[in-house]
């Protein structure tokens, strides 16, 4: 099993539409090294059709673009799609923010902004988006079963070798998770937009603290796994019985 395969089915991917080339690149370093997957686009015709083709978790985007600008390429794509949209300007009178609103768009960032803002701004509109797809889904209530761990969400137990194991909210939250997607990577990232209920510092390093927690709790040896393998750089895996990563 390819890593690059299971990061292009897992990852979050953002689109970002700014002509300012060096700006793109910092932010793209910036969001890349938490585990996001962003494509990068100079100009809003063409922002517009890749956003429209899909597969965004969400779209970062300048008003002020030459030719097409944001605020037409926002019009344009809420034709089509209802992708989050986080709007960035320099301009920061609120009526040029309450029409951005108006528009379409999810939420709206002077380019004075902190790195910190941006993040938590995104994981906010990520979130609520998340929400919203999850209670347009069937109920996801029913049991989850990898090799000899079984979870229950209805209830929220698990068992291990039918033997009951005692989480935290926060380690149950994670193990289901990792459950659900096992065989596939899941990001730092994803973990902390699924799973927190509050906005993590850029370099929080708390789901490191759970994933050891849940290892102990599994009887897991980190070097050679049964359960929770370590995609370094990456994240983490739920393996599936038989699999490795490495392979």
């Amino acid at each position: 099993m390819r890593l690059e395969t299971e990061l292009a089915e897992t990852g979050t991917r953002i689109l970002l539409v700014d002509d300012d080339e060096k700006f793109c690149r910092l932010l793209q370093d910036y969001l890349q090294a938490l585990g996001y997957a962003v494509d990068t686009v100079h100009n809003g015709a063409d922002g517009l059709q890749k956003a429209k083709d899909g597969g965004y978790s969400a779209v970062i985007m300048d008003v002020m673009m030459p030719g097409m600008n944001g605020m037409e390429v926002l019009g344009e794509l809420r034709r089509h799609s209802q992708v989050p949209v986080l709007m960035l300007t320099a301009l920061g009178d609120e009526p040029d923010r309450i029409a951005g609103l108006e528009v379409g768009a999810d939420d709206y960032l002077p380019k004075t902004f902190s790195t910190r803002e941006l993040l938590a701004r995104l994981r906010a509109v990520l979130r609520r988006s998340m929400v919203t797809s999850k209670t347009k889904e069937e109920p996801r209530s029913a049991p989850v079963c990898v090799g000899p761990l079984w979870l229950d969400p209805a209830a929220r137990s698990g068992t291990l070798a039918d033997q009951p194991l005692v989480l935290t909210t926060v380690e149950y939250d994670i193990l289901l998770t990792l459950a659900r997607s096992a065989g596939r990577v899941k990001t730092r990232e994803q973990l902390l937009l699924e799973v927190a209920e509050r906005d993590f510092e850029v370099f929080d390093r708390s789901i490191d603290v759970h994933i050891s927690s849940l290892r102990r709790k599994l009887g897991d040896d980190p070097k050679s796994p049964r359960f929770i393998q370590t995609v370094r750089g990456v994240g983490y895996c739920l393996m599936k019985p038989g699999t490795d990563l490495r392979a």
